[in-house]
């Protein structure tokens, strides 16, 4: 059969006019009056929840309210890093969970998420680095998570850009590796929840703050919002670095800080890196997005706050660290920086629990941990509210745990913002 062949103006006449059929990607729906459960929180998790409610519990009409648009939150503020290489049993099986989710996500959400399984390497530049991880791969093997121990050969010659002289200030003596860790796009995540829980009945509501709870007897009966009131017996709330603030028009407290967290991308260019290169020690982490820019962050900075605009500072560390592993990386070019706001608990490990409130539960406290965990964090949080019973990887996140002592201090793997 003959190529069809179109002139210029007839390609450009079927751009302006072709996408007048398109159908929306979900539903813009409009509050109604009661729900049977309502999740607080229009970002990954948020999303994601909904969509496995409807999917796997069936539990009837769901709504997520968003108080801004869908994803603008820390969705659409962070460097995309999934991986499961976690130190502790329940951390890692938590994660590791989310892992195998995220391998079938573009199919399960018939949509392209952009999961591209690319590697993660956590760099040691000290022998007590080395040990640590070595003790967390170790652990890692226990659990059937891929991991290995490289030396500084090895990684040289998986990553040939580092700068793995003994010269440097902190010379590389190697790192771990999960070959099936990577990165995925944001944005494609939130929109894939999005419209496929939309497609299963979620009606998903934007502009709509919660601004109050109505509880009685120790229960909640439904939500003050800026759109009206809504009567609702299941509460989910997903509101990252807001929940603090959330929980507290509930009367419940909640062991968070919330602080910004930074991070900024390069000019686009030719690719140099195909993997994920991470540091504890110079503080620093570094992906190349499939735009050719690369996606640089940090840790978290010191101070609590809810600004979501850079502090220069971070800014010159956070450029030095990159440099001290990639010194040709000097003449990169920066185009732009974002802040988001994380809450971080204090074992640097989620919340995922029933609350004192019956019928209110929250998803919370992941720090800079959040995107990786996505679908896992739904899938899990969705079981607690259908069944008013913690899913078991989500048992021992659960928030008495602060009362009890039995704490999960996941800080050495989260030390840097990834």
């Amino acid at each position: 059969m003959p190529q069809q062949k179109y002139s210029v103006w007839s390609l450009f006449k079927h751009g302006l006019n072709h996408h007048k059929t398109w159908e929306p990607a979900w539903t813009r729906a409009s509050l109604q009056s009661e729900y049977d459960v309502v999740i607080v929180g229009g970002g990954g998790h948020g999303l994601a929840t909904a969509y496995y409610l409807a999917k796997n519990h069936k539990v009837g009409r769901i709504a997520v309210l968003e108080k801004g648009h869908l994803g603008s939150g820390n969705t659409c503020r962070n460097t995309t890093i999934v991986r499961s290489n976690y130190l502790w049993d329940e951390a890692a099986l938590l994660y590791e969970h989310g892992m195998k989710l995220w391998e079938g996500l573009t199919e399960d959400l018939n949509f392209n998420v952009l999961f591209s399984q690319r590697g993660v390497f956590n760099l040691g530049h000290t022998l007590q680095d080395m040990r640590d991880i070595e003790r967390r791969v170790a652990a890692n093997h226990l659990q059937g998570i891929d991991a290995h121990v490289l030396n500084a050969a090895e990684v040289k010659e998986r990553i040939p850009q580092l700068d793995v002289s003994r010269s440097r200030r902190l010379p590389v003596l190697g790192a771990s590796w999960q070959p099936r860790a990577g990165i995925a796009h944001h944005d494609a995540v939130a929109r894939g929840f999005a419209r496929a829980a939309s497609r299963l009945g979620v009606e998903l509501i934007e502009n709509c703050e919660v601004t109050g709870f109505d509880i009685e007897g120790g229960r909640v009966k439904g939500l003050q919002t800026s759109q009206g009131y809504v009567k609702t017996s299941r509460v989910g709330c997903v509101a990252a670095g807001h929940s603090s603030v959330l929980a507290a028009k509930a009367g419940v407290r909640l062991p968070l800080e919330s602080h910004p967290l930074q991070a900024f991308v390069s000019e686009s260019m030719q690719r140099v890196i195909d993997t994920v290169i991470m540091s504890n020690a110079v503080h620093g982490y570094l992906s190349q997005s499939d735009k050719g820019e690369l996606v640089i962050g940090a840790g978290i900075d010191s101070y609590l706050g809810y600004g979501q605009r850079g502090s220069p500072h971070i800014i010159e560390h956070t450029a030095a660290a990159i440099i001290e592993l990639f010194p040709q990386f000097s003449r990169v070019r920066m185009n732009r920086q974002w802040g988001g706001i994380v809450d971080v608990s204090p074992d640097a490990c989620p919340i995922i629990s029933k609350t004192p409130v019956e019928g209110l539960y929250f998803n919370c406290g992941w720090g800079t941990g959040g995107f990786k965990a996505t679908p896992g964090s739904g899938h899990v949080f969705a079981h607690t509210i259908a069944h008013d019973d913690p899913h078991p990887l989500a048992a021992p996140f659960s928030l008495d745990r602060f009362a009890s002592g039995h704490l999960i201090d996941e800080h050495g793997a989260a030390a840097v913002a990834h």
